[in-house]
């Protein structure tokens, strides 16, 4: 049983479906959750349907935890009304903690997932980096 950090680097979307009919160009962020942690990204004002990040994001981790999962959830903000949900994609973080904690560091680069909607119908992608850092304790 060991601590670590999780440290993710969100890069970039590309293909996001639009959810403005009447103002055109969506705003998206990112909603990042990692058990009970959460982050949230910037909002990318008119990005569209490829906004860039490059934004960094940490996580303190348990490795007694059972699920090591990160989920990404893609939003487009909305001035005047509730955010729209774009999508979202779920990264499987257990074998980069279980090689993580063996070797004392892992970095993955940045990888495409696939941005799916609750019936799984794909509606883009995201570029994420993570890696995975143990604690000395």
């Amino acid at each position: 049983m060991g601590k670590g950090t999780l440290e993710v680097l969100l890069v970039d979307a590309k293909g996001l479906a639009s959810t403005d009919f009447l103002a055109g160009k969506i705003d998206p962020y990112v909603e990042l959750t990692y058990r009970s942690q959460e982050r949230k990204s910037s909002i990318k004002r008119g990005a569209g349907k490829n906004p860039v990040w490059n934004e960094t994001f940490k996580f303190s981790v348990n490795t007694s935890d059972q699920q090591h999962k990160l989920v990404l959830k893609l939003m487009d903000h909305d001035t005047f009304s509730r955010d729209d949900y774009l999508g979202e994609a779920t990264i499987n973080m257990t074998d980069l903690v279980a090689v993580g904690m063996e070797k004392g560091y892992l970095e993955q680069h940045p990888a495409k997932y696939s941005v799916v909607l609750a019936d799984k119908s794909y509606c883009g992608e995201i570029r994420v980096g993570l890696s995975f850092r143990a604690s000395k304790d």
